[in-house]
C-alpha cells in the first residue's frame, strides 16, 4: 500500500476540528453518547452547536406533572445539557418522537444546517450499531452520513441557497466499534451532571445505572484507569464506495 492509499485508511484527527454540530435524535443523546468528547473539545475551544431531530415528546416516564407540554420540557432540557458541557448554539427540526422514516428528507434538513453553519464536522449515533432498535437513532445517523457526503455539491439540497461546505470528519458515537478514544477522566462527573439535568428522564436510579455503566465501558477502554470515551471517526469519503471503513 502506498502513502496516499495508507493515508486514506486512517480516520480523522479530532484535533483538526474547529466547529462541530452535535445531531441527536433525541434531547439526552449528546450527553449520553459523547458528552465527555463534547466537554473536551470545548475546553479546547472548538465551538459545538446542538441539533435535536425530534422533540422528545413521546418519552413520558412519568418525572413530570403534566403541567408543561413534554416537548417544552425536553427542550429546555437540552439547552441546559447542552451549556453545561460548553456548546454554544442549539437548533431543533422538531419532527415528532418515533415518526422518523424518511432519510433523504432528513439529509437535506441536517445538509442546510451543516452549510448554514460551514461546520468542518459532523457527529451522530451510529446507524450500523448491530444492536440499535431504535428507527429514530438508525435514521438520524443515516441522514447524518448522507447530508455528510453530499454538503459539498453544488446543488444539494435543492431550492436553497446555501453555500457547499468540506467537512473534515463525521463522529459516530453509541458505537460498538470506535477508532478514536479521549480521555474524558476530568470530564466524567460533568458529562453525568449534564446527563442528570435530563430531569424528566432521569430517575436517581437509570442515573446511577449510566454512571457505573460509562465509567465501566470507558475504563474498559483502558489499561490504566482513565476513563476513555470512543467515536468512530470517519471521512466523509469513507461512506461511500469504499467497504475496508468497516476496519478503519
Amino acid at each position: 500500500m502506498n502513502d496516499t492509499l495508507s493515508a486514506l485508511m486512517q480516520p480523522p484527527r479530532l484535533d483538526r476540528i474547529k466547529k462541530l454540530l452535535c445531531v441527536q435524535p433525541h434531547p439526552d443523546d449528546n450527553e449520553l453518547g459523547m458528552g465527555g468528547i463534547i466537554a473536551e473539545l470545548t475546553e479546547k475551544g472548538v465551538q459545538v452547536d446542538y441539533l435535536t431531530v425530534t422533540d422528545g415528546s413521546l418519552g413520558d416516564i412519568g418525572l413530570t406533572d403534566g403541567s408543561v407540554p413534554l416537548a417544552e420540557v425536553r427542550r429546555a432540557e437540552a439547552i441546559a445539557a447542552g451549556k453545561h458541557l460548553g456548546a454554544s448554539e442549539f437548533f431543533f427540526l422538531d419532527h415528532q418522537d418515533a415518526s422518523l422514516s424518511d432519510i433523504p428528507s432528513l439529509a437535506g434538513e441536517i445538509a442546510e444546517r451543516l452549510r448554514a453553519g460551514q461546520y468542518d464536522a459532523v457527529a451522530a449515533p451510529d446507524p450500523w450499531n448491530s444492536y440499535e432498535a431504535h428507527n429514530d437513532h438508525i435514521v438520524t445517523g443515516r441522514a447524518s452520513a448522507q447530508a455528510a457526503i453530499s454538503s459539498s455539491l453544488k446543488s444539494y439540497p435543492r431550492g436553497t441557497g446555501t453555500s457547499p461546505v468540506e467537512l473534515k470528519a463525521v463522529l459516530f458515537y453509541f458505537t460498538g466499534k470506535p477508532n478514536t478514544l479521549i480521555d474524558i477522566t476530568k470530564h466524567f462527573q460533568r458529562k453525568m451532571e449534564a446527563a442528570a439535568l435530563h430531569r424528566s428522564q432521569m430517575s436517581p436510579e437509570l442515573l446511577q445505572l449510566y454512571t457505573g455503566y460509562f465509567a465501566w465501558r470507558g475504563m474498559n477502554m483502558s489499561s490504566d484507569q482513565r476513563i476513555m470515551e470512543g467515536v468512530k471517526a470517519l471521512l466523509p469519503l469513507h461512506l461511500h464506495c469504499i467497504p475496508e471503513s468497516v476496519n478503519i
